[in-house]
């Protein structure tokens, strides 16, 4: 008696066999996708961002004058130039000061009022601001909608000696000492022509006028904290202080660090108030910026090619500086 022959399945004409996907060719859907969504930008991001940096860069081995085609190699002897520019490093010493300032400054005042805003109320009851916060969340963002050059303008004129604001508040006190007999001389500080005020009140005005945009984003990622991590914390006796920095702060972790990002972005240029408050740097140079001494070099002096050199280093120490605040702000379980 024989064994049956086993049967072997065939697949069915209507069921192929799948194919493996490395072998699949991408559809022209796809393919339309890609170069869509993904070409396109990236040929706008190489066009407008990566060609004229590299160009820029090209430039600055050069002694382009910026009038003519005809320009000679040089190499590096425009960053030899620049770094032994005492004017140049002076600029470079400002900016790096603004840098460590003004972030620090602007996002600590923000992440207060921030704070102040949402769940600085009663202690008891629903988590609430202080009375009031949608009032101060207005008139802080005011000076946010204001260009630069006006903030400049207004500034100037608070600053200035003869009738500014600041001076004419100070000498408030001193003019009902003087009614009572006591004799005192009035307050006429050049707030933007001493040397060691003028950068100090330039970052008083910055501070001023980005403040209320930055509270307004930290109060929009507080609110995205569950209500309930707040309220643990308040029931275990969290205090006001502790919660903010313990308990709010490392939730909008990475909202702080974009702000100081575009903060410090912001201290690393700084033309337009230097422009319009000290337009030629201040005293003895003690405002000047590395983008307004590169714009008079490039258009007052038509050295195009040293003036690249500038805007190189410049470039260089902004990315430097937003890989530092990007990456070392990373929790280790987003490593």
């Amino acid at each position: 008696m024989t064994a049956p022959a086993p049967t072997v399945a065939t697949p069915s004409a209507g069921s192929a066999a799948p194919r493996s996907r490395a072998g699949r060719r991408p559809s022209p859907s796809r393919l339309l996708f890609f170069a869509v969504f993904l070409g396109i930008p990236l040929l706008i991001y190489i066009i407008f961002v990566v060609s004229p940096f590299l160009q820029a860069f090209y430039y600055s081995m050069t002694n382009w004058r910026g009038v003519s085609a005809n320009m000679d190699f040089i190499g590096l002897e425009n960053y030899r130039r620049i770094f032994a520019d005492p004017t140049y490093l002076k600029a470079l010493t400002n900016n790096l000061i603004l840098l460590l300032v003004l972030p620090t400054i602007t996002i600590t005042l923000a992440f207060a009022l921030a704070v102040m805003v949402t769940i600085g109320g009663d202690s008891r009851g629903e988590i609430l601001g202080i009375k009031g916060s949608n009032v101060y969340r207005v008139v802080s963002f005011f000076p946010y909608v204001l260009p630069a050059v006006v903030i400049g303008i207004l500034f100037a004129f608070i600053y200035s000696p003869y009738g500014g604001l600041l001076n004419g508040l100070l000498n408030i006190p001193i003019r009902l000492l003087n009614a009572l007999g006591v004799d005192i001389a009035p307050v006429g500080l050049a707030w933007l022509g001493e040397e060691k005020l003028a950068l100090g009140a330039i970052v008083a005005a910055v501070v001023w006028s980005l403040v209320g945009f930055y509270m307004v984003l930290f109060v929009a990622a507080i609110k995205a904290i569950p209500s309930e991590m707040i309220e643990a914390a308040r029931l275990d006796g969290c205090g006001r202080l502790r919660m903010a920095v313990q308990v709010v702060l490392p939730q909008i972790r990475e909202n702080v660090s974009t702000a100081v990002v575009y903060v410090g972005i912001m201290a690393l240029d700084m033309f337009v108030y230097i422009s319009v408050m000290t337009p030629s740097g201040g005293t003895d140079k003690s405002t000047e910026v590395v983008s307004r001494y590169l714009y008079e070099t490039a258009f007052s002096r038509s050295q195009f090619g040293l003036a690249s050199a500038m805007g190189v280093v410049l470039a260089l120490v902004t990315m430097l500086m937003a890989v530092i605040v990007l990456f070392g702000t990373r929790r280790k379980d987003d490593a």
